[in-house]
């Protein structure tokens, strides 16, 4: 993927995470949940496309691609319980008449941070 597709993906992932937060604020929770897993998986899919929206495998890919395997699964073990919530969010949010509570999609948010923290971090190392 060229770079100017690469900024595309980041871009539009972000605007996915802006538009959770200002869902947050507003209080469509289930909405912002959806939001988030989409900033997450399009961040992570930026120079790839495999076909999965399974988060876990996304991390889990990536690290392989950077040779950044065991730093990832780390990563993986400490936020499985959210990460797990985040691909739970992705179906329920939209199949399902499920409700979110605020502190539920604020960790989501606060994941979505973190893996974007982790990418970038992994990203810049590697050059």
């Amino acid at each position: 993927m060229m770079n100017s597709e690469i900024e595309l993906m980041k871009r539009r992932a972000e605007a996915f995470l802006k538009n959770a937060e200002d869902l947050i604020s507003k209080g469509f929770y289930d909405l912002a949940a959806f939001n988030i897993h989409h900033f997450v998986e399009l961040y992570l899919l930026t120079g790839d496309y495999p076909k999965t929206h399974s988060i876990k495998k996304l991390l889990r890919d990536f690290g392989a691609v950077l040779e950044a395997s065991e730093e990832i699964r780390k990563f993986v073990e400490e936020q499985i319980d959210r990460i797990g919530n985040l691909e739970v969010a992705y179906i329920t949010s939209r199949y399902l008449p499920v409700e979110f509570e605020r502190r539920e999609v604020e960790n989501m948010f606060e994941t979505a941070k973190k893996i974007r923290k982790v990418v970038d971090e992994l990203c810049l190392k590697r050059g």
